[in-house]
């Protein structure tokens, strides 16, 4: 249906109200968790790799954190689609609860990787659902301001998730930081379980059964990408590489069977479509963008010597210039989607040559200024490229297309941490010492990144070329 108050500004007040607050809420509460759990484990993993080792294993705390919200999300459509959001939002609470608790009784390196992998599953399920909710719960015209405030929240994380992380490392222990986050969890829990107003299942369309070997494919794709990096040798890395690419495109050919569950929308990477083209861009360049998130906090440490509070603001700072650019644009027509979704995305990009020189030779401000334009031309972008990619879909479609995107976001964080711990171990990083040594890595690792961001600026115009049938 077209909306014909699409070319006009929309106030907040739309939003802000008592029709639709409560489910903004529910919203926010589902990204909290998410959002602020990998700002406060980038910003401690140094001292957890201080006490329980590991540092070899760095990146797989981030590719199993995605790894479980790849399977949550990827689960996400169809389980709320049958279900509804009640039943599929209060488990994803529960187990982003029981992960939080694993780690923070972890004596070794693996069983913290086992419990990121379960707040992995929990975190991604909320954030999945919590874009289905934005798009079943309210009208096309205040999906930006609802991305919006998404984004805010994200901010708000960003600022709250360094100082409460920090503030566990230096005044107490990072395990309790856990047991902090499980808590919330468990509440969240309750008031999705008992409390909460959601909408309730819907079932046409969709097939009676959960595609499970389907996920299987995908896991075991970014499993053998992710294990290529663990200890290089050109023969061995090649192999896994091939064999977890090959899963993945045996996932996507699976996924197009028309049994009503595939987990992708129709059209899922295929450049011709809005779909495809938004779908495509987000995951070529969330790997470009990874490099940062993944070993940033390492390298401001080692070359720069800044605290563990300061390396996780200035990794926070990406989160900053998100949310202020998002809520400044957020308002917009949807004539201009095109026209912020091409220069956020450039800009996203261009800030990665900034990486390249700034983190080897600072200095800490520059490095604090490309992470904001960095989040920033994120935050342009993501606003609108819900409404673009969801511009005359079905609701089921819609549905579909909503969770895919933070689960292909999740896929493409997943890949590029698998990609720059292959870099990195592969230019010695494990057994860097020195801040010229450091330097080094940190000018390939960012460099080695470009080419995906290339892809994804490609798939980026294909999009904003398409046109609008909202």
């Amino acid at each position: 249906m077209v909306d014909n108050k699409r070319d006009e500004f929309v106030p907040w007040r739309e939003l802000l109200n008592s029709q639709y607050g409560v489910s903004l809420v529910l919203v926010c509460m589902g990204i909290w968790l998410h959002a602020a759990d990998s700002l406060i484990v980038a910003t401690m993993l140094p001292a957890i790799v201080d006490e329980i080792g590991g540092l070899g294993l760095v990146n797989w705390s981030v590719a199993l954190y995605s790894l479980g919200s790849i399977i949550a999300g990827a689960m996400s459509a169809v389980l709320t689609i049958r279900f509804g959001l009640r039943l599929p939002m209060a488990g994803a609470a529960l187990m982003f609860g029981l992960g939080c608790i694993l780690s923070a009784i972890a004596p070794e390196m693996w069983l913290l990787l086992l419990g990121r992998l379960l707040q992995g599953i929990g975190g991604g399920g909320l954030i999945a659902m919590s874009f289905v909710a934005v798009s079943i719960l309210f009208p096309k015209r205040l999906i930006a301001r609802a991305m919006a405030t998404i984004s805010t929240l994200w901010g708000i994380s960003a600022f709250l998730g360094p100082l409460i992380g920090g503030f566990f490392v230096e005044y107490a222990n990072w395990r309790f930081c856990f047991w902090f986050f499980a808590a919330q969890a468990v509440l969240l829990f309750a008031w999705i379980l008992f409390g909460a107003k959601v909408p309730e299942k819907q079932t046409d369309g969709v097939g009676n059964n959960i595609p499970f070997i389907r996920l299987v494919v995908l896991l075991a794709g970014v499993v053998f990408i992710a294990y290529g990096g663990v200890d290089i040798s050109p023969l061995r890395t090649t192999l896994l590489i091939v064999a977890g690419l090959s899963c993945l495109l045996l996932f996507l050919r699976l996924d197009t069977k028309e049994d009503g569950t595939h987990l992708l929308p129709s059209r899922a990477f295929d450049l011709r479509s809005p779909v495809g083209a938004a779908l495509s861009m987000i995951l070529a360049l969330s790997i470009a963008t990874m490099a940062l998130s993944t070993y940033g906090p390492l390298l401001f440490i080692l070359i720069h010597g800044v605290s563990a509070l300061g390396a996780g603001y200035i990794v926070a700072c990406s989160a900053f210039g998100w949310t202020i650019m998002a809520v400044l644009v957020s308002g917009s027509p949807e004539k201009h989607d095109g026209k912020y979704i091409a220069w956020g995305m450039l800009i996203a990009s261009l800030s990665i040559i900034g990486f390249a020189y700034s983190v080897p030779a600072g200095p800490i401000w520059l490095i604090a200024v490309f992470a904001a334009l960095e989040g920033g031309g994120f935050g342009v972008a993501w606003t609108f490229i819900l409404r673009r990619a969801t511009a005359g879909a079905s609701p089921v479609e819609a549905q579909r297309i909503s969770a895919a995107i933070p689960t292909v976001q999740r896929l493409g964080h997943a890949l590029g941490a698998a990609y720059v711990g292959i870099v990195a171990n592969a230019v010695g990083f494990e057994s860097v010492t020195t801040s010229i040594q450091g330097a080094i890595a940190a000018k390939v690792i960012f460099l080695s990144c470009l080419p995906f961001a290339a892809i994804g600026l490609i798939a980026m115009i294909r999009l904003v070329r398409q046109p609008n049938t909202s």
